[in-house]
């Protein structure tokens, strides 16, 4: 059975390789002289197939893929090395920054309880003195924050978000600061002198400005009833001027729905507390003796 098999694949085989075989030759003896020992079969080449050219350039790419890994594994290594250097430096920067950033916050922390005594019907030269004298500190922390982003040129707002709020807490304590010596807004030019910041190289943020002015209106109620508690019934009509002003100055503004509209939206019910707080004054007869004690000093 398997000579009749082996026959029959050497007769198939020879058939294949020479279409006209001598008949009178063994179909075995033929198979097996066909090829000689030490030559290798007229094998004709296969007919030629157009080639796509994505065919080619795949081809391509797969073989510098294949043969080129010398010249490409390099590249990678060295593009994803500079991006190690990149990464490392711009992480000590923000490290350094960070530093820096954890003294203004100990600063500001400082200033605003030294300013919680205003509160306590304390006189308000006598409360502004401490806090007054951190704002040459804060200066001095601002200049080193400024000399370190300068290291990276146009990095201000790639690293505005590390010193973002406590920004908005000097701004509101400078604020309520110049407001108990003067009566008036702090301005944003006022603001940027007190922290000696330029505005070319490292400025003061409009909009950290701004949320620091309503954080400064948070402080306003709470001042009103202490100060009416005290026996100073002409403050509430001062804040409620205040703030009515500041609130119809911010009404100008086009506000997206973002952080800094959520706090304009709560200054109104800084104004509304005020007000409460005259129309009860007022309804007691106690602005009256104010009124009086104006005109007769008139």
């Amino acid at each position: 059975m398997k000579s009749a098999f082996r026959n029959g694949y050497f007769f198939t085989l020879s058939r294949s390789l020479n279409p006209n075989p001598n008949p009178n030759l063994p179909s075995t003896l033929f198979s097996l002289h066909l090829i000689p020992p030490h030559s290798s079969p007229s094998i004709s080449p296969p007919p030629f197939r157009s080639v796509s050219p994505i065919a080619r350039i795949s081809g391509l790419s797969f073989t510098s893929m294949a043969g080129g890994e010398p010249h490409a594994l390099p590249l990678l290594e060295k593009q994803f090395d500079d991006f190690r250097s990149q990464l490392e430096e711009s992480g000590t920067l923000r490290d350094r920054i960070r530093a820096v950033v954890a003294e203004i916050e100990s600063t500001s922390r400082f200033i605003h309880s030294s300013l919680l005594l205003v509160h306590q019907s304390r006189s308000t030269p006598e409360v502004l003195e401490k806090p007054k004298a951190q704002i040459v500190v804060l200066k001095e922390l601002y200049n080193r924050l400024a000399e370190i982003v300068r290291e990276s040129p146009g990095g201000y707002y790639r690293y505005h978000g590390d010193w973002k709020s406590e920004t908005q807490t000097v701004v509101s304590l400078l604020a309520f600061m110049h407001w108990l010596e003067t009566g008036t807004l702090l301005l944003h030019t006022e603001a940027e002198e007190k922290l000696g910041l330029s505005g070319s190289e490292f400025g003061l943020d409009v909009e950290d400005y701004l949320v620091g002015i309503c954080f400064m209106s948070n402080e306003l109620p709470r001042y009103v009833v202490n100060q009416v508690t005290a026996g100073d019934y002409d403050c509430p009509r001062k804040v409620m001027k205040f703030l009515t002003d500041l609130h119809a100055a911010f009404r100008l503004l086009n506000l997206r729905n973002d952080f800094l509209r959520k706090k304009f939206d709560g200054m109104k019910y800084d104004l509304r507390r005020v007000e409460e707080v005259y129309y009860d004054v007022k309804i007691r007869g106690l602005a009256a003796n104010v009124d009086s004690v104006e005109k007769a000093a008139a």
